[in-house]
């Protein structure tokens, strides 16, 4: 099971392409919906998605991984989300995987964990990878971490995302597929 954490102001082709393109790969994917009165979660661009679940549905247990789009202020209430915080916490102590793209990475590394691993982000906000060693690829692969730069490399991430948890060549597939 993936998580895909859905805050108010959340960039929304960063969680769009990866809930798509992880859906084409079979993966069990579930978008969720973060302080919000209902499913309902309109992101940073004035488009509103309808989340398969509610913050309090989520059982950490049964996660592979735990995604954080970016675009503001989504990050940002992200950050302040108490869910989204326990469920990091578990991820770094049971080793699951932690997928940041954009601004969202910044949640990493104000909470350390992002300390002597390589990571990525928007650009401006590395200053927010607290003992990172930052990188300047477009998708970085890090120990249980995938972090990404923005909007342009919502493909990049989510193709990485499919080769971690399916494998290399089920991701090549799905790229030759929908043409990338």
């Amino acid at each position: 099971m993936v998580y895909v954490f859905l805050a108010k102001g959340f960039e929304e082709i960063e969680a769009l392409t990866l809930v798509d393109v992880l859906r084409r790969a079979e993966i069990t994917v579930k978008m969720v919906a973060v302080d919000a009165q209902g499913k309902m979660v309109t992101g940073a661009h004035g488009i509103s998605v309808l989340a398969d679940c509610m913050e309090e549905e989520v059982v950490v247990d049964q996660a592979q991984m735990f995604v954080l789009p970016g675009g503001m202020p989504g990050t940002t209430n992200l950050e302040q989300n108490e869910t989204v915080q326990q469920a990091l916490a578990h991820a770094t102590t049971s080793g699951k995987w932690i997928a940041a793209i954009c601004a969202a990475p910044m949640i990493l590394g104000n909470k350390g964990y992002l300390k002597n691993k390589e990571a990525i982000c928007y650009p401006g906000f590395e200053k927010y990878l607290q003992g990172a060693v930052i990188k300047d690829n477009r998708v970085n692969i890090y120990d249980t971490f995938i972090t990404s730069k923005g909007p342009g490399t919502a493909s990049d991430f989510s193709f990485a995302i499919v080769s971690v948890l399916k494998n290399q060549d089920i991701a090549h597939q799905l790229k030759v597929k929908m043409q990338y």
